[in-house]
């Protein structure tokens, strides 16, 4: 599962790691929340690499409806290749979404209230969920979307959820963008969970519970409650 996430690089950053020309405005985000618009990083027909801003929960091209279901704002990596509502962008529409870190909430004994960790990788560094975009249009009404594949969890971060976002290497990117449909079983060999050794976690304030809080205050660390 992956519910929020935080953005936090500056646009500099963005565009060596990823190898881009331009880059649209960007804003630091902290508390980034589904049906938003974040930034992914695709390949153009022509072969280029290209950020643009989509709608985070990922609107199927054959819906009839603009809206958009929570369920999609995640895909799961065991059945992405073959859900109806995912398994064409993940032959043709497969794109980065980079990240900071997400946010993940652990039950309290004793408490309704669950406890909110921030994972990220061990420096802080900047990194990228392995997601798929898609193109809705109705009546001249364009609507770009996208989705965060899921996995199972890694040692660090089970005792918190049972599932994490598909981390990818810097090394994988090429491959995840480009690779030919055909190549299904290369491509799912990439969708595993991201080594404990390279990330952290700790809590943070139960303000990142609220979407409108989008300050640094959601990602400092805290004491648990």
């Amino acid at each position: 599962m992956c519910g929020r996430y935080a953005l936090k690089g500056k646009e500099g950053r963005i565009m060596r790691q990823f190898e881009l020309y331009e880059i649209p405005r960007l804003i630091r985000r902290f508390n980034i929340a589904p049906s938003q618009a974040v930034p992914i990083v695709r390949l153009t027909p022509e072969g280029q690499r290209e950020c643009v801003l989509v709608r985070w929960g990922l609107l199927p091209s054959w819906a009839k409806e603009p809206k958009i279901d929570y369920s999609t704002i995640n895909a799961r990596a065991e059945t992405v290749a073959t859900k109806p509502a995912f398994r064409n962008a993940f032959r043709r529409r497969r794109c980065l979404v980079p990240a900071s870190g997400y946010f993940e909430w652990a039950a309290r004994p004793g408490s309704k209230t669950k406890q909110p960790y921030f994972i990220s990788l061990r420096e802080g560094e900047l990194f990228a969920f392995a997601g798929l975009s898609e193109h809705w249009e109705r009546e001249g009404t364009v609507i770009e979307s996208c989705t965060i594949i899921v996995t199972e969890a890694n040692d660090l971060t089970r005792p918190i959820h049972d599932r994490m976002p598909v981390i990818l290497g810097e090394r994988d990117y090429a491959l995840w963008l480009s690779a030919d449909a055909r190549q299904a079983e290369l491509l799912q060999s990439l969708l595993k969970p991201f080594p404990s050794e390279l990330m952290q976690t700790y809590p943070v304030s139960t303000e990142v519970n609220n979407p409108r809080n989008d300050t640094e205050r959601c990602v400092q660390k805290v004491l648990p409650a």
